[in-house]
């Protein structure tokens, strides 16, 4: 007996050290994640020559209806306009080009707004008014066009559908409208007001044409549009109502819409745009939607994800508040508190993410910007701590706006610190490490996919949103994110 005990003690004195020693190995980075670094440069070769896909078919197969909800398919950019360039290191340079202008346009809207613009201060362009006179001030260089993600809707009646941009940094929804005194290159034929049966112009004095930024009267009758962005783009013509239809069974009558004769800048390949913004003319608030939610897929996968409007959100969402400025209804704002990084919360003052007393500030969720913008003194802080854990990873110097990159053409999984969001009530959403260290080329250069900002508008971009579906919640004020639910 007394030797059977011996051997007990025996075997748990050699058991526990090797139960321990498991117990250490797993836990002693609890802080880092493994990022698939091969994974990621395949993707990068693919996006240059991407498999041809019926996406029209699909479209119409993942697009469902009911009482209480619908839901179409969203596809990446690259999925629907084959990208134009030699290497991935100038899709990179032109995606960061238009994500720059981008950036410009929000920070532009908003300081209109902290101004006190009026409506009646901003006019239209004066050839609007004669759009057979119409020149081409812009001629765009950028063979991509902005936008990075699309959905299919369709149009008038009898129904066409189209392929159109997501942009919940806009309220303006519009469409390339025949006859065009000057229209870019879509993948679906010009939209023919006079094709559909429930098209109608709106009168000047009609209320929609009245919320307009920027409007004018055509013949003292007609309401004329123009929506211009931070890059020079552009698109002006008539304001009308028409159905608005999600696949074939759910559908939207007198909705109103920009029907764009001249259309300029970077919009290749989408018909037109899909505004989901917070103001009265946004498309949520015309179909009185309580909620809508998203999932953007990786920009460079051929897969796809859903539009919904009117759908439960996931149970397992972070939830966050959903904040509004009163200078600036369009934007979607979130109750962001702080960013940690390696497990350790950085020293970023709360209120750099918060909207001041004259409406300057704040944080906001957008759809259309890439790459997630932080004040600059923020984004010290996050690439400092992030530098500092990741000084065992050989360092690539900068690319074009980021300035914190590496070479990991050597490995094919790095371990790479973790970083999170976090909002009021305690919420933490982790990010996977695509979502913060993307390729810039196909070599094995990544680079930390965040940027600094002199504006006072801080921007969460869809880089930082890819893989999540992001929920909002209008009637109680909530946005939600949960993981992997695409």
């Amino acid at each position: 007996m007394a030797q059977f005990c011996l051997f007990l003690l025996f075997i748990s004195l050699v058991s526990v050290p090797c139960v321990l020693s498991r117990s250490l190995s797993s836990s002693s980075h609890p802080h880092t994640q493994i990022f698939d670094v091969a994974a990621s440069i395949e993707k990068t070769v693919q996006v240059l020559t991407p498999a041809t896909q019926n996406f029209q078919q699909e479209a119409i197969k993942n697009t469902h209806f009911n009482s209480s909800s619908i839901s179409v398919s969203i596809y990446p950019r690259s999925a629907l306009v084959k990208p134009r360039h030699k290497d991935y290191a100038a899709l990179t340079l032109s995606r960061l080009e238009r994500d720059s202008a981008r950036v410009s346009s929000l920070t532009m809207k908003l300081q209109l707004a902290l101004n006190n613009f009026n409506h009646s201060d901003l006019k239209p362009v004066e050839t609007m008014v004669q759009p057979e006179d119409l020149q081409t001030p812009i001629t765009s260089g950028a063979s991509q066009g902005s936008g990075e993600y699309f959905t299919r809707l369709g149009l008038g009646q009898p129904v066409k559908e189209y392929y159109m941009v997501l942009d919940t940094g806009s309220d303006i929804t519009w469409v390339q409208c025949e006859p065009c005194s000057d229209c870019y290159q879509q993948s679906d034929p010009i939209f023919s007001p006079s094709s559909s049966s429930t098209y109608s112009r709106l009168s000047c004095d009609a209320a929609q044409c009245s919320a307009l930024e920027v409007s004018a009267c055509a013949n003292s009758q007609s309401c004329l549009y123009q929506v211009s962005y931070g890059d020079g783009s552009f698109t002006v013509g008539e304001f009308a109502t028409e159905t608005v239809s999600f696949g074939n069974s759910g559908s939207f009558s007198e909705v109103a819409i920009g029907c764009g004769h001249d259309n300029e800048g970077l919009f290749v390949g989408a018909a037109g745009l899909i505004a989901l913004g917070g103001g009265s003319l946004s498309l949520p608030t015309q179909i009185k939607a309580s909620s809508f939610s998203y999932c953007f897929v990786d920009r460079d996968s051929a897969s796809s994800s859903t539009l919904d409007f009117n759908s439960a959100r996931p149970g397992d969402s972070v939830i966050a508040p959903l904040l509004r400025n009163s200078r600036r209804s369009t934007f979607f704002y979130v109750g962001l508190t702080g960013i940690s990084v390696g497990g350790q919360m950085l020293s970023i003052p709360a209120s750099v993410f918060q909207v001041d007393g004259s409406g300057s500030g704040g944080i906001i969720v957008d759809s259309g910007t890439a790459v997630t913008r932080l004040k600059s003194t923020a984004y010290n802080t996050l690439r400092d701590s992030f530098v500092k854990y990741t000084q065992h990873l050989p360092s690539a110097g900068k690319f074009a706006l980021f300035d914190t990159c590496y070479d990991l053409s050597s490995m094919t999984r790095a371990s790479v610190p973790t970083l999170a969001f976090h909002f009021s009530g305690g919420k933490t959403l982790p990010l996977h490490p695509k979502n913060y260290l993307i390729p810039v080329d196909s070599s094995g250069k990544f680079c930390l996919a965040f940027a600094p900002t002199d504006g006072s508008l801080s921007i969460i971009g869809n880089i930082q949103q890819q893989g999540t579906r992001v929920s909002y919640d209008l009637a109680n004020n909530l946005v939600g994110f949960s993981p992997d639910k695409c």
